[in-house]
């Protein structure tokens, strides 16, 4: 079951009432909230006035979006404690968090334990809350290749260690599509959006087709968010445009699904 939503961050300078508004406005379900703007860590009135906001609007809040990178953060101000203790204020189910600040390229072993004790730390704290834990599926992390993200989400004893996804910069979409195969089980959410020549966002529409792949290759996920991001010119617009394809995807992918189990 694939269900719609918003990245927060997507728009930055908006206030989480007009991003509440916009996102029920455009018949998106849910907010991934993120951490750096809308919903600080540590300050848990925030998070409980965000918590409030999206529920009045009749949306779910899909994941906090903390931007905790494993193996750097650990006993800073931006420590993983005062995080948890945020998620649980916005009712949050997962915490996305980074795989460390350095590409599989560049980090040696000392650096990728240091990286996976750190995350199996947050992943055991989460779990005693009843959270789930993330990973950022990014350039520059231990994320950027399916061989070092599998072999960290798999240090993990339990699934409650998962990743996000989203097609990488100059990825062909067969490669993306074997990366989502792989991850299948210990994938949670997807970020939305379509982007042509490395960086030069587009309209959703005109990816419509390979998203309606990638959809079908995530479909055993249950309750899964495809939360859109990076809309044209950072324009609410824009953002009410995709939100009717991301939509209309949904719903073509969800129905025909829930058809074919009905036919069983």
């Amino acid at each position: 079951m694939i269900r719609t939503g918003l990245v927060s961050i997507t728009f930055r300078d908006l206030e989480p009432r007009r991003i509440t508004d916009l996102v029920k406005e455009a018949g998106l379900e849910g907010i991934e909230w993120g951490g750096d703007v809308h919903v600080p860590h540590g300050d848990v009135r925030r998070a409980k006035e965000v918590a409030a906001l999206t529920a009045d609007a009749g949306l779910k809040v899909a994941a906090y979006g903390s931007y905790y990178a494993a193996g750097q953060d650990h006993g800073s101000a931006n420590g993983f404690e005062s995080i948890l203790a945020t998620a649980l204020a916005l009712n949050a189910p997962l915490i996305r968090i980074w795989a460390g600040e350095k590409g599989s390229g560049d980090a040696d072993a000392a650096y990728r334990k240091m990286v996976r004790d750190d995350v199996m730390r947050v992943t055991k704290l989460s779990a005693e809350e009843n959270i789930r834990v993330a990973l950022e599926w990014h350039s520059g992390t231990l994320t950027d290749t399916l061989s070092s993200a599998r072999d960290l989400l798999y240090a993990a004893p339990d699934a409650n260690l998962t990743t996000f996804w989203q097609p990488l910069p100059g990825r062909l979409p067969d490669r993306c599509r074997d990366e989502l195969t792989a991850l299948i089980d210990r994938l949670s959410n997807l970020h939305v959006y379509h982007w042509v020549n490395e960086a030069e966002r587009r309209p959703l529409a005109e990816g419509a087709d390979v998203w309606r792949r990638y959809f079908a290759t995530a479909r055993g996920c249950e309750n899964q968010y495809a939360l859109l991001e990076f809309v044209r010119e950072d324009s609410p617009e824009a953002f009410l445009e995709d939100a009717n394809t991301l939509r209309e995807l949904a719903v073509e992918q969800n129905g025909y699904y829930e058809g074919l189990e009905n036919e069983l």
